[in-house]
């Protein structure tokens, strides 16, 4: 049996209808960039997150970006990001001329560690940027607690949680503002690249919508330095039409990640641990061994397609050596690095495909 790492076939076949209704709608009416469908979906995701204001950009790295850049964060200032993540993380942080400052993740959650952000603060912090990874969200009561006691902005990178839940709260309406990706393999995924940022913040989330469209507030009047950052009409269409679906899909993850959990057996295996207080969404399921290649090649054979999240840590990309860390800096990010393979996980997977997978890994010696 062939089991693929992501398939959007049973979403599009149940969703053909709504997209392309949502193609047509936008063609007719033959206004493509900052029209009534960005409108919409900015009020509707904006809802949906229960926070004030959206504001649709280009893509997650964007979201990211324009948040830390419309908050003043710049040269000489620094941004707290987890050790483990996507480089797109870190790169927000760099290329609005701030430097990160990395911090090892708890090794069961994979996930920020609360318990040591305090003891990377100085006084050129300005941040927490906090990953709700594969998910599950992070300790976010810890770590307002801490931004409050120093001042500091948090800034959610909610790439990979869309719909996650922290003690009944959405991920997103904790920090001042927060960034998701719409890229399309994610739980609400675009049908290209979109992204956008959330906030109660009004004032802020002006800011980001003239940032996002050359710095302009209107036609050619240009208030800052900005960039075309803009989620196109056709995306927030997409976007809009898949929004209602979003939680009845994250349950049906749900349900798959209650069955690997329950059936992954083998003792080689370490599976994901979940925070009591958590509802997480299963972006992705993540496993661990010290046999990760072994385990890799050995579900390949039985033609199961896996992944590696992300098997170079920040730290040690040539991008940053300017930051001069080495192997050892950041151990328990390497750990995860080296460990870490991500089995099928996608809404539409059958029982035979969930029970084969369990099977096969359960029988990797």
């Amino acid at each position: 049996m062939k089991v693929p790492f992501v398939s959007f076939k049973i979403m599009e076949k149940e969703l053909n209808n709504e997209i392309v209704n949502a193609f047509q709608r936008v063609f007719e009416k033959s206004w493509y960039i900052l029209g009534n469908e960005n409108v919409c979906f900015e009020n509707n995701f904006a809802s949906y997150c229960g926070v004030k204001n959206c504001v649709g950009v280009g893509n997650g790295l964007d979201a990211l970006y324009l948040s830390l850049k419309a908050l003043g964060i710049g040269e000489g200032d620094e941004v707290i990001v987890p050790s483990n993540t996507y480089i797109a993380t870190a790169l927000a942080v760099t290329l609005n001329g701030a430097t990160p400052v990395f911090v090892e993740p708890d090794i069961r959650t994979y996930n920020i560690n609360a318990d040591r952000i305090e003891s990377a603060i100085t006084y050129k912090t300005k941040a927490i940027m906090p990953v709700h990874l594969y998910g599950q969200a992070c300790d976010m009561d810890s770590i307002v607690q801490i931004a409050d006691k120093y001042g500091l902005y948090i800034v959610e990178d909610c790439a990979q949680a869309h719909g996650a839940i922290y003690k009944g709260k959405k991920v997103g309406s904790f920090g001042t503002a927060a960034g998701f990706s719409f890229y399309p393999g994610k739980n609400l995924g675009a049908l290209g690249d979109g992204g956008a940022v959330v906030t109660d913040s009004s004032e802020l989330a002006e800011k980001i919508r003239a940032l996002r469209n050359y710095g302009s507030d209107y036609k050619y009047h240009n208030i800052y330095i900005g960039s075309n950052a803009r989620l196109d009409e056709l995306q927030a269409a997409f976007l809009d039409a898949k929004l209602p679906h979003l939680d009845r899909m994250n349950e049906a993850r749900r349900q798959i990640a209650e069955k690997y959990l329950n059936g992954i057996s083998n003792k080689n295996i370490i599976l994901p641990y979940v925070e009591k207080y958590n509802v997480p969404v299963w972006h992705i399921f993540a496993i661990r061994t010290q046999r990760r290649d072994e385990l890799e090649s050995y579900l390949s054979q039985h033609e199961i397609q896996t992944s590696k999240h992300y098997p170079i840590p920040i730290h040690l990309q040539e991008c940053y050596k300017n930051l001069r860390y080495t192997k050892g800096d950041f151990p328990i990010a390497e750990e995860i690095s080296h460990t870490e393979l991500s089995i099928p996980m996608y809404y539409g997977m059958t029982d035979e495909e969930i029970n084969y997978v369990i099977d096969v890994i359960n029988s990797f010696k």
